[in-house]
């Protein structure tokens, strides 16, 4: 098997945009929140499966909950394991219910469709490794807080990382994964400002 295309090396994604990151089975990799304020959007796609994607709603079924913990198996929409959350430094609690922020979300808010957007650099990501997807699926929003305060309403909190808090993930599949460093300044979900700021991936390698 190939080793992942990044093993051992610490990757930028940049503030606002996205990279994509292809990963052999086995690997081992840290989403870092170098700044403790920037939300991840965060996705996975298995090799060999064009419809085949990290399904957050499949998770919740399996799980029971809405939200992921250490231990966690994560899967795809066809129900096959394609993650497993290793560590978490971070307080948790990552958002899994709110979708990609997106052009039209921002025209609504008034600030225009050309706005840089997590669904526009997931497609982006996508197409640099020759892939598509018809539509956007749901991200796994890490460092994003967005609880059910009480069974019926969603409350959107800064985030409450440190800065160097990270998710550890293992690759139970091997998968295109895709990052998008979100550029949201409608929601206090970056800090509290709007300010987009660099995140970090690195690749452990296989076992860690």
């Amino acid at each position: 098997m190939n080793r992942s295309e990044s093993s051992g090396r610490r990757l930028t994604i940049p503030a606002g945009r996205g990279l994509g990151v292809r990963l052999a089975k086995g690997a081992r990799f840290r989403v870092i929140n170098t700044p403790g304020t920037q939300v991840v959007d965060t996705w996975a796609f298995p090799d060999g499966a064009p419809a085949a994607w990290l399904s957050l709603e499949h998770c919740r079924e399996v799980l029971q909950r809405i939200v992921f913990e250490p231990g966690d198996v994560l899967i795809d929409n066809r129900y096959r394991p394609v993650l497993k959350i290793v560590a978490d430094t971070s307080p948790g609690g990552h958002d899994t219910l709110i979708a990609a922020c997106s052009g039209p979300m921002y025209e609504r808010a008034g600030l225009g469709a050309d706005h840089a957007n997590c669904s526009d650099n997931l497609a982006e990501a996508l197409a640099a490794h020759g892939r598509t997807m018809p539509f956007t699926p749901a991200p796994w929003n890490l460092f994003m807080l967005a609880p059910v305060a009480d069974g019926r309403s969603i409350e959107f909190l800064r985030p409450t990382a440190q800065p160097g808090d990270y998710v550890e993930l293992a690759a139970l599949a091997d998968c295109l994964m895709v990052f998008s460093a979100c550029p949201d300044d409608v929601y206090p979900t970056n800090g509290g400002d709007g300010t987009p700021r660099d995140a970090h991936v690195v690749v452990l390698g296989a076992g860690g």
